[in-house]
């Protein structure tokens, strides 16, 4: 067990230890098992961060997922191709990248679960904490779940737009209204602001410290003509310096944050800290891998032959850039011990073509060897030799890279250069540097850089590509630039119907 989780249990074993609290209660947090003292209470905030467990994968019925998921699949980097009787699952992929979703679909009602799951548990826990007596390091814990809820609150105005905020559970409405997206907005700035003097200069890269602070406002400030209409871009960038300033450094190697041991790397900001026995939920090695690639890392269990680069996407990568081999997987693939796998239906070399003809494929239109193993497949997150079901690779939710990607938008959008940002990760990638460079370049570099990282749907959308045709994706209109809200929770509350109040 990587010595991050142990940390983070110890933080809850310690809660347990004081309070007599099982793991039901982190859930629920009965009323008359309330903790003893205000310390105790500080530490039950772990709760806040485990709900982000379901980010990188799709969940359950529950506790919501699918983040990263529809973040990707719904992009023009990654795709769930229908591989014959493989991967269809009811059409759910397909919808997906295709943007054919309705408020039925898994991904779009899921998301919106595990938004709320986050809100909700966060209330809870202010809820509690608001009815102890108050000291300074209640305070400060305070601002610091404040800052976690509204991070939930950004995923899920990205994502939804109009919603309900709320900031109480105790005294939330049983049926509330929408608040816009802009007024939201403007309580998250608020909110998040007023928090940054409470907040820990440095901590555990998965926990709410200043530095994640600035994070989370300098995306605000650069999708704030998304989300309220008007940009804010200088302090987009002002915010971006704040991040930069911070105890972070480019990694030599473009492979260093997505290691299995990455949770000391110099670029993650804030992450999930994934681990593949006790903190599970990362799985994307599962859903990308060939059948028959469990034998070229000695996996304990058979990947399902799914996820893989658009192959529109594949071509932006130049021959020479290290970021097309370290993030991706093709070619002729070889055992761990030394011979080439053998496809197990084809009994052919198993050799993986890095482009996808389509993303629904059956036969005879596609012969067995397209069907089985075309599309590059992701690699950008280490797979240890005996890896399991799950990862135990921290998930980076800021990484700094970006944030030198973010200075030189806001800077080019503002009508400066932005090269001297752009080119120290060109130069680690090995390709020549930019000079004057101009938007739709900087577009392509964050997909490069950023693939697969859950990035690249709110990028579309601030580019307004997103509504552009690409591959098998036709063009559409704007109104696709939000998920609708679920069936199920318009059924039981017909007032999500309603415009904002």
């Amino acid at each position: 067990m990587k010595a991050k989780y142990l940390i983070f249990i110890a933080i809850a074993a310690a809660t347990l230890s004081c309070t007599k609290l099982d793991e039901k209660v982190y859930d629920a947090i009965p009323g008359n098992l309330y903790p003893e003292t205000p310390e105790q209470v500080a530490s039950l905030s772990v709760v806040t961060y485990q709900k982000m467990q379901n980010m990188a994968d799709d969940g359950d019925d529950q506790q919501g997922g699918w983040w990263f998921l529809s973040q990707e699949i719904s992009s023009d980097e990654i795709c769930g191709p229908t591989r014959a009787a493989d991967w269809y699952d009811g059409g759910k992929w397909l919808n997906m990248h295709r943007h054919t979703w309705t408020s039925g679909d898994e991904g779009v009602n899921r998301m919106w679960l595990f938004f709320w799951n986050g809100i909700t548990t966060c209330n809870k826990i202010l809820d509690l904490m608001n009815s102890l007596p108050q000291n300074p390091a209640l305070v400060a814990k305070k601002r610091e779940v404040e800052v976690v809820r509204s991070f939930y609150y950004y995923l899920l105005i990205d994502n939804y737009g109009d919603a309900p905020y709320l900031t109480s559970f105790a005294k939330a409405p049983s049926m509330p209204y929408k608040a816009s997206r802009a007024a939201i907005y403007d309580s998250l700035v608020k909110t998040v602001t007023n928090a940054l003097p409470s907040l820990k200069a440095i901590d555990k890269k998965y926990m709410m410290n200043r530095y994640a602070a600035f994070s989370l406002l300098a995306k605000l400030y650069l999708n704030a003509k998304e989300y309220s209409g008007t940009p804010q871009w200088q302090l987009a960038s002002d915010y971006c310096d704040s991040v930069m300033k911070g105890p972070y450094s480019l990694a030599a190697d473009v492979s260093d944050p997505f290691k299995t041991a990455n949770e000391n790397s110099s670029e993650i900001i804030f992450s999930i800290p994934y681990d593949e026995d006790n903190f599970t939920g990362f799985r994307l090695h599962m859903r990308t891998l060939h059948y028959q690639m469990n034998l070229k890392y000695n996996m304990t269990v058979g990947p399902w032959n799914g996820f893989c680069i658009v192959p529109t996407f594949w071509d932006t990568y130049q021959v020479i850039d290290k970021r097309r081999a370290a993030y991706n997987l093709w070619g002729l693939q070889y055992s761990a011990a030394g011979p080439v796998i053998t496809d197990g239906e084809t009994h052919q070399p198993l050799d993986i073509d890095p482009k996808v003809p389509a993303l629904y494929m059956q036969p005879p239109s596609f012969t067995p060897t397209q069907i089985r193993t075309s599309g590059a497949r992701v690699g950008k997150y280490e797979i240890k030799m005996g890896a399991k079901e799950n990862l135990s690779n921290d998930f980076p939710l800021f990484r700094l890279t970006d944030f030198y990607l973010m200075k030189a938008e806001a800077e080019i959008r503002l009508g400066r250069n932005g090269d001297q940002w752009i080119n120290p990760i060109r130069v680690r990638a090995g390709v020549p540097t930019w000079t004057g460079a101009a938007l739709d370049s900087l577009l392509a570099e964050r997909g490069r850089e950023l693939y697969c990282e859950g990035q690249r749907r709110q990028d579309l959308i601030r580019y307004d590509v997103w509504e552009n045709a690409w591959w098998e994706k036709l063009a559409h209109g704007k109104e696709l630039r939000t998920f609708p809200i679920p069936k199920w929770a318009t059924d039981a509350n017909p007032n999500l119907l309603q415009p904002p109040h």
